[in-house]
């Protein structure tokens, strides 16, 4: 299978990211003039991370529903172009900072605020809802309205699923029901607009799916049977990772494990039907935590750590049977991926990812090193995981800074990148874009971060802290002469 990207540089930065009015990126008015400043200078792909409504520590990988789009995305300016919204109420909204808290407080409030004004029995609705598309999200959202608490925790019939239960609630709580049905409504309505918008400018969007799903879902609570659970529908096992570069602990992520034998049993139908949606989504998909496909750290649910876990067989390259996805998916493949993660690129043609910051140990046979890559590969200076390439930098002691500014000197000649880095290491964030950009790999990705060479502040996730992470957001558009350099820098790179 081959699955080649066209060679081009992208930038990543989430929509929560974007500059706005209302407290939080949206998918409308701030999404349309970022994709414009791309393509203004010559970016070809915009990454992104995951969509859906977030439910525990506001993380985008701990979901309410993997299909779901977040409330907090969808564009009040739209709303209130419809007549759903006030000016008022508009100006009440107005927020610069993302306090998520606030947002939880305030926000949903306002979104019923333009479902009282909205027109549910029109055409385009109504064959939406009948559609099903967004039926378990909200039939799962109504319940947590109407019973609070996790699914496990719902009276027998509602956690089971029980047709007669499930009607009875979607009848005796109608407007509920259909007032999450209006959230992605509009939501994927504003979605595929600016999809088209970003097609018209010659813009990709990379969008990513995490592997795993939380377990107080609407995906976990309508399909049960799909994942290690124990007889009251509450995890058996949890996912995790071992001792890592991230954590010298290792990682208890808690999400429940998928069963893979019950999945083979229809062809692995539900985890197809999940990727093709993503691939109507987005341009490109990028799989979170790829390295599971192969194998999965489990722990017992019950585990307070994250070490002495063991891992089970994944499904492999079977996942991907039947779907083309030729040129349309990376693979998240870091961590702890051995061989049978490579099989598995080897055999779908699928590319893997590789990260500037992880290439600078000493090691000469380090995979990370621009030098040894091939072209099937999507090359980022950082990810949403890590430091920015100025607080990495900055965070080192003078011992540490010494042997990687000598190992990144080495490797910038290796690959013929010329560039000062200063006495003071201030060029260093220029050559980290400088060094992916000129790297073989088909994709060099840069966050948004290291275009703005901003320092550990700028962060967006500490994995293994509940606190403060996904709330970085630009004050404003990036500069016409920073985005400027990023260009030139493009148009040298032949990208």
């Amino acid at each position: 299978m081959t699955n080649k990207l066209k060679r081009g540089a992208g930038v990543l930065c989430h929509i929560s990211t974007l500059p706005g009015k209302y407290g939080v990126g949206s998918i409308g008015g701030d999404a349309c003039r970022f994709a414009k400043l791309l393509a203004k200078n010559k970016v070809k792909y915009w990454q992104i991370l995951p969509l859906a409504q977030t439910g525990f520590g506001d993380s985008p990988y701990q979901a309410v529903s993997c299909s779901s789009g977040n409330p907090y995305f969808i564009d009040l300016d739209l709303l209130a172009k419809d007549d759903l919204l006030t000016k008022e109420e508009l100006k009440a909204a107005r927020s610069t900072e993302i306090d998520y808290a606030a947002l939880y407080a305030s926000r949903y409030p306002l979104l019923r605020t333009a479902f009282s004004r909205f027109n549910f029995d029109g055409k385009n609705f109504r064959a939406y809802v009948k559609s099903g598309a967004a039926e378990d999200y909200a039939l799962f959202m109504t319940a947590k309205v109407v019973y609070g608490g996790t699914f496990s925790d719902w009276p027998e019939a509602i956690k089971r699923r029980d047709k007669d239960a499930l009607e009875e609630m979607r009848t005796e709580y109608h407007e509920e029901y259909l007032f999450w049905n209006f959230l992605q409504y509009e939501f994927h309505k504003q979605w595929m607009a600016l999809k088209k918008h970003c097609k018209g400018l010659g813009v990709k969007i990379i969008g990513e799916i995490p592997l795993l799903c939380a377990y107080d879902s609407a995906d976990v609570w309508a399909h049960p049977e799909l994942f290690k659970l124990d007889e009251e529908l509450r995890p058996a096992k949890i996912a995790g990772v071992p001792p890592d570069y991230f954590s010298s602990t290792g990682q208890r992520w808690g999400y429940p494990v998928y069963d893979w034998a019950a999945h083979e049993k229809d062809g692995y139908a539900w985890w197809k039907a999940r990727l093709n949606d993503a691939l109507q989504m987005y341009d490109v998909v990028r799989i979170g935590h790829f390295v599971g496909l192969d194998r999965c750290y489990e722990l017992p649910a019950d585990a307070e750590s994250a070490e002495g876990g063991e891992f089970a067989e994944g499904p492999k390259e079977k996942i991907f049977a039947g779907i083309n996805c030729a040129g349309r998916v990376i693979a998240e493949d870091l961590g702890a991926a051995g061989d049978g993660v490579k099989e598995i690129l080897k055999k779908t043609g699928i590319p893997g990812s590789k990260v500037l910051l992880f290439a600078f140990d000493g090691k000469e046979d380090n995979e990370f090193l621009p030098h040894l890559y091939g072209e099937n590969c999507v090359c980022y200076t950082g990810t949403h995981d890590s430091d920015t390439v100025s607080g990495f930098v900055g965070s080192m002691n003078a011992e540490e800074y010494f042997l990687f500014r000598s190992r990144f000197a080495a490797e910038l000649e290796a690959c013929g990148v010329l560039v000062r880095l200063g006495d003071e290491g201030e060029g260093i964030p220029e050559a980290f874009i400088r060094l992916a950009l000129a790297s073989k790999a088909n994709l060099a990705i840069i966050p948004i971060q290291d275009i703005l060479r901003l320092d550990s502040e700028a962060r967006m996730n500490l994995p293994g802290t509940a606190e403060g992470n996904w709330r970085f957001r630009l004050s404003r558009q990036p500069s016409a002469f920073t985005m400027g350099r990023l260009k030139k820098m493009i148009k040298f790179y032949r990208r």
